[in-house]
């Protein structure tokens, strides 16, 4: 069976970060409701128990009502705005308990630790909601709940295996014919489905990902003439040509451009 999720999070895996309940975090977060109402303006309110997932773009905090009890859990993804499961998640998105099958257990402990005052809570409350998010895109996907975007392509039952092909082999030398090849369609039904549910073309969505997998290596400090081979691209030059028309600034430029962001912050 093939694995949607394996290659996106090796290479942008997210972290999670205990924050306190209440606090004023715009951006992506998993607010775990244990009991009350929290609301996110713009999006709507909800009563717990549930699971509140706030996507990164979410300009506002979500807001516990009186009496709320829970867990607010920044979501901190490798690659930030970049990466492509920070784009591929909803603005707001609540899961009741039940609607996680397999997951009590998990959410058990993670209600246990969170307000037993446990030694080392903090950090196995951040593996949990780690683990529970992978639950809760997994369960997005097989309900075909997100109708757009990357987790509606790996959602669909022929589009998927085309996109997993393209995240574990960004190297190879896809051409339309052989991704519908892959996923099993016509060339035409495929371009027209890939539209359809990712809002771009199939060789937009690879040079996306390409160049993604390229910023990650700038950020690591990799060689350029390694990175252009790993990605997919004959030559420094070529990788450069890509780099700049997707993100309108050259490779080198980028990098330096992230150096200086990072001394700021």
């Amino acid at each position: 069976m093939v694995d949607r999720l394996a290659a996106l999070l090796d290479r942008f895996p997210i972290a999670a970060r205990v924050d306190p309940f209440g606090a004023a975090w715009p951006g992506a977060a998993l607010w775990v409701l244990r009991e009350g109402e929290i609301a996110l303006p713009g999006s709507g309110t909800w009563s717990g128990p549930g699971l509140l997932l706030a996507g990164a773009g979410t300009r506002t905090a979500a807001l516990p009502g009186p009496g709320a009890a829970g867990l607010c859990v920044r979501l901190l993804f490798e690659g930030g705005a970049d990466s492509p499961l920070a784009a591929a998640l909803p603005d707001a998105l609540w899961v009741a308990p039940g609607e996680l099958p397999g997951s009590q257990g998990l959410l058990a402990l993670l209600f246990e630790e969170a307000f037993a005052g446990r030694c080392g809570r903090t950090a196995l409350i951040e593996r949990l909601v780690e683990a529970l998010l992978v639950q809760v895109l997994r369960q997005q996907m097989e309900a075909g709940a997100v109708r757009g975007g990357l987790l509606a392509g790996l959602a669909h039952p022929r589009l998927r295996r085309a996109l997993v092909a393209m995240h574990e082999a960004p190297a190879q030398p896809w051409s339309l014919e052989v991704l519908a090849e892959t996923a099993g369609m016509s060339r035409s039904a495929f371009a027209q489905a890939f539209r359809g549910a990712l809002g771009q073309t199939p060789g937009q969505y690879l040079q996306a990902w390409r160049i993604g997998l390229a910023q990650r290596a700038l950020r690591r400090g990799r060689p350029l003439k390694r990175i252009a081979d790993e990605v997919g691209y004959g030559s420094e030059a070529a990788l450069s040509r890509a780099f700049k028309a997707h993100s309108g600034l050259s490779p080198r430029a980028w990098r330096q451009a992230h150096i200086e962001a990072e001394l700021v912050a």
